[in-house]
């Protein structure tokens, strides 16, 4: 599969992979766009953890989410980072991501831990001031059945900003 690229005259506002990894990484949520009902789309805000080229998810292991997952596996998840309007110059001054893949459902026990360790890491560890280790693993013992994880493996990345944060006029 070929992925547009950033049109030339837009080119200047592209985010490098590395910012755009960045930004992934410092955002608390995204939307993801799953293959709907009747061919509706279905968009979604998840929370996330991106380890190398993936992104790993949580979710009740039934819902409309679930149906669309098993409708197809192509997937895009967008990240705003910046989005602030600059009413004087008639601009957004802006910066997102989109990540595209195939998302796919985790079986692998081992995997699935590991998830879900660098989901609770990334947003409840700094709040948990001790026994960390001991409460993560009684909770994802306690949620184990009724949570199921999915991830998505990036086939493209393409992050981009608006002229005002990219310099320019």
């Amino acid at each position: 599969m070929s992925f547009r690229e950033i049109r030339k005259a837009r080119r200047d506002q592209a985010l490098s992979e590395e910012e755009s990894r960045a930004i992934i990484d410092r955002a608390t949520h995204g939307v993801l766009a799953l293959l709907g009902d009747e061919g509706y789309p279905y968009a979604v805000p998840l929370s996330h953890a991106r380890l190398g080229d993936t992104i790993y998810f949580h979710s009740a292991v039934r819902g409309h989410k679930m149906d669309a997952l098993a409708r197809g596996d192509k997937a895009s998840y967008c990240i705003v980072d910046a989005d602030q309007v600059v009413a004087e110059e008639f601009s957004t001054a802006y910066r997102s991501v989109i990540a595209w893949g195939r998302v796919s459902i985790i079986a692998d026990d081992e995997e699935k831990r590991a998830a879900l360790s660098a989901l609770a890491d990334r947003y409840c560890k700094d709040g948990i001031a001790s026994d960390y280790d001991q409460k993560l693993a009684a909770e994802i013992a306690r949620s184990w059945p009724a949570v199921l994880t999915f991830k998505l493996e990036i086939e493209h990345l393409s992050g981009k900003q608006g002229r005002l944060l990219a310099g320019g006029a």
